[in-house]
């Protein structure tokens, strides 16, 4: 199983199941009576969770011998509650060099969902009418797609999972075509565009390396933030943009090009809002509006999903509050299903089950 298959499968009732892993991190602490513990911190391509490890168990000695990053196979009788995956009989082995290179690649499911969103993001920047804008994210995709690939959309909220950064502005962008079919007077080229650039800076944020699932800290992430990163990023694209053959011929056209990059650098520094949520700007365009909403209604929704695979029962159809979200999750209300839709529904929770 998955991380993320396990956590949607345990309950208060013990699942008996194997999981791969890689060992994140581990950190040995003292109960209040001073007796030590592990809480070692496991990952994989789907999501990540917590273990404690008690010093009467025989892992305890083990894991004095494991350094971070190990490749583990952990299996037992799995059972969740409000403090998170827990088993009462459980053990642990390391991957073996075949196991270890099938896990590294990521489980098939993922990495379908994750291919299937990265052709889409191909064909709609692919499909920008303003060849400034389209060969600037050809640019991009050229330079970075690569990294951009195994990059996470935070390091733990939303979309923390290698390639999720990808899974996040595909639904963006699909989410933005739709809002400009009731909204046509929004730039669909350039919300297009800063769908795409307005997170490239968590490539320093919340990358991973080319194998494994850990994301490093990056001292550029860390000093400068990926809002920066992403203006001067985008800064760099446009400049390698100008030197090639074709700017020159684009000088006539309009909206004037150094107009565009403004806008463009405009959607990246004010998508987070608000100045308290580290926005240098506030949005002052349509687009700017739009993507702000669209950003953080994926967001949202995936938290919720989360939530709903994963939060504990407090009540009858309601579950425990998925931080950072305000409140407790209530489950939502079903589709209306007649004879002649209900068909038709069914295709339709299924195809959106495939985004989770």
């Amino acid at each position: 199983m998955t991380i993320s298959q396990l956590r949607q499968g345990t309950g208060v009732d013990a699942l008996s199941a194997s999981f791969d892993a890689q060992l994140e991190r581990k950190s040995e602490r003292e109960t209040k009576t001073g007796k030590p513990f592990y809480e070692i911190f496991l990952v994989d391509g789907t999501g990540e969770m917590k273990l404690k490890v008690w010093e009467n168990r025989p892992q305890f000695r083990a894991l004095d011998d494991i350094p971070d990053g190990t490749l583990l196979r952990l299996s037992g009788e799995w059972t969740q509650s409000q403090y998170g995956i827990d088993s009462a009989k459980w053990d642990m082995r390391l991957l073996n060099e075949t196991e270890g290179s099938n896990f590294l690649v990521g489980d098939p499911e993922t990495r379908a969902r994750q291919d299937a969103d990265w052709a889409d993001i191909l064909e709609m920047t692919g499909a920008i009418a303003d060849p400034r804008l389209r060969v600037s994210c050809a640019e991009f995709i050229k330079q970075y797609g690569d990294r951009f690939r195994r990059t996470a959309a935070a390091r733990k909220n939303h979309h923390a999972r290698r390639g999720g950064l990808v899974e996040h502005v595909a639904q963006m962008m699909r989410s933005a075509q739709a809002i400009c079919s009731v909204y046509p007077k929004l730039n669909h080229d350039l919300l297009t565009a800063g769908v795409l650039y307005h997170d490239c800076g968590k490539m320093w944020e919340n990358s991973y390396p080319e194998a494994g699932f850990t994301q490093p800290f990056n001292i550029h992430g860390e000093m400068l933030g990926h809002i920066p990163l992403g203006i001067e990023t985008a800064n760099k694209i446009w400049r390698d943009v100008k030197e090639g053959e074709e700017f020159p011929q684009w000088q006539e056209l309009t909206p004037d090009s150094e107009e565009i990059q403004l806008h463009l650098l405009h959607l990246i520094a004010s998508h987070h809002g608000t100045h308290e949520w580290g926005s240098p700007t506030l949005p002052r365009t349509p687009e700017a509006i739009a993507l702000h909403y669209i950003d953080n209604l994926d967001a949202k929704y995936e938290m919720m999903q989360m939530g709903y695979a994963s939060s504990p029962e407090i009540g009858p159809g309601i579950q425990e509050r998925q931080f950072p979200l305000p409140a407790s999750l209530v489950a939502p209300l079903e589709h209306f299903k007649t004879k002649e839709n209900d068909a038709s529904c069914s295709k339709g929770e299924a195809e959106e089950d495939e985004l989770f």
